[in-house]
């Protein structure tokens, strides 16, 4: 089924699916399923691309560059995310009016039950998941996905009666009809300077999301989210869901009346308990009952690779953070962090041209030494007067092991891409436990 007024797959013949992967496999395999009839071309520029031993042997492809011909007879092109829609190749597809859409944009077309989604440069992934969380709670067959774990298109035809949603600017940039009951901007900060010609190109992409929103939240102590003076604003001091103090404890607040103490939380760090603000908004959009939002709220204990504490040994705690991909997320990490004694910052990869200098009046405030590795270590050493660097995450993780004492943390929290040494986070992020687990794992 579809949403009245989209289109449907049915309108269109040659479609070419350009970039493969989790996503663009699961466009096709969409596609086979609901046009059978469709000629389904694949083109990936990688020579041997994730996903082509996957691909229905009826599927045509070409890999190793894009192919222009085929580009000019498709009636639809499906590109994935990593794409840029200013990529050369697609001047003529746009120039001759030809759709260019996202899978997001195939799934708002298929889409027949209510969805919220997320978006934001950081706290995407914790937000989704635990609104998630919430309505399982609540006993509601949902499908969680999009740009984290399963694939938007995969979720689809499940019997699911409601859908959260990750989104990405890549995604939402080839998206126009995606139709939410809530839809949440979490927060803006610079990312991707490597897609994008601005700021306001990035922000622009972002607020696609409130297109067809019933609901729409922004971050209060954000302006950068607010598009609209009505929107529903979640913040620490102010806002429709915000901190209140009841008995002499902070509480989350919604709609101005306290539902649980911070310190019932499972979720680590202050910027946790503005995502649970946000996730609370979100599952009240969608009529989510409160028993079950503060049930989730008490139980879950986050994701992997975002904050995780992975090991206590001889007094020295060791945090994975592996999902901080941008300075913003070392911000939010280090954002009311308290170790009784030193903190011993991991940092590096590929900064992606960020400004890594607003790092330093938060390392100023902390008893921190820091450790740089990978290709933007130099820049990254810059930052303090405690900096060494080392060519690998494992020669940074044995330096901080034998410098740490009782007291002291070992924290993951990157602030770059993982691109240079990884195929991606959360491959850095095993590293990292299976580092520590060898430190722990070593003689006396």
């Amino acid at each position: 089924m579809t949403q009245p007024g989209h289109r449907t797959l049915t309108e269109f013949k040659h479609i070419v699916v350009m970039g493969l992967g989790i996503t663009g496999l699961s466009v096709v395999n969409f596609i086979a399923r609901h046009h059978p009839d469709a000629m389904i071309r694949v083109m990936d520029s990688r020579q041997s691309p994730p996903g082509e031993a996957q691909l229905p042997e009826t599927v045509a492809r070409h890999t190793g560059s894009w192919h222009s011909a085929w580009l000019a007879s498709a009636d639809l092109v499906v590109i994935n995310p990593g794409i840029s829609l200013a990529t050369p190749v697609l001047a003529p597809v746009h120039a001759a009016g030809t759709p260019i859409v996202g899978d997001i944009e195939l799934f708002a077309w298929y889409c027949d039950k209510p969805a919220v989604a997320i978006t934001g440069s950081n706290g995407k992934s914790t937000v989704t998941a635990l609104v998630g969380e919430m309505a399982k709670a609540d006993g509601i067959n949902v499908g969680v996905g999009g740009n984290i774990g399963v694939a938007a298109l995969d979720l689809l035809d499940k019997g699911h009666d409601l859908y959260v949603l990750e989104l990405s600017s890549f995604q939402l940039e080839t998206t126009k009809s995606l139709t939410l009951q809530g839809a949440a901007f979490l927060n803006f900060s610079e990312d991707h300077m490597d897609r994008y010609q601005s700021l306001a190109d990035y922000r622009a992409a972002k607020c696609r999301i409130f297109t067809h929103a019933t609901t729409l939240i922004g971050n209060a102590d954000d302006a950068q989210t607010q598009i609209d003076a009505d929107m529903c604003l979640f913040g620490f001091s102010q806002g429709d869901y915000c901190l209140c103090t009841d008995d002499e404890q902070a509480w989350l607040s919604a709609q101005g009346k306290p539902a649980l103490p911070v310190s019932s939380l499972s979720l680590v760090g202050r910027h946790n308990v503005a995502n649970s603000l946000a996730a609370m908004a979100l599952a009240d959009s969608v009529g989510v009952s409160q028993s079950a939002q503060i049930t989730a709220l008490r139980t879950y204990t986050g994701l992997a690779h975002r904050c995780q504490k992975v090991a206590e040994h001889q007094g020295v705690i060791w945090v994975n953070d592996s999902k901080a991909t941008n300075v913003a997320s070392t911000l939010a990490a280090l954002d009311g962090l308290e170790v009784s004694g030193y903190l011993h910052l991991l940092v590096g990869g590929e900064g992606k041209g960020a400004d890594f200098s607003v790092l330093q009046p938060a390392l100023a405030k902390l008893p921190v030494r820091l450790y740089c590795f990978g290709k933007d270590q130099a820049q990254l050493a810059a930052l303090d007067a405690s900096a060494q660097c080392f060519d690998t995450l494992q020669q940074a993780i044995d330096a901080a092991a034998t410098a740490a004492t009782k007291g002291d943390m070992v924290l993951l929290s990157p602030a770059c891409a993982s691109l240079d040494q990884f195929t991606n986070f959360a491959a850095r992020g095993q590293a990292f436990v299976a580092g520590v687990e060898s430190v722990i794992a070593r003689p006396l």
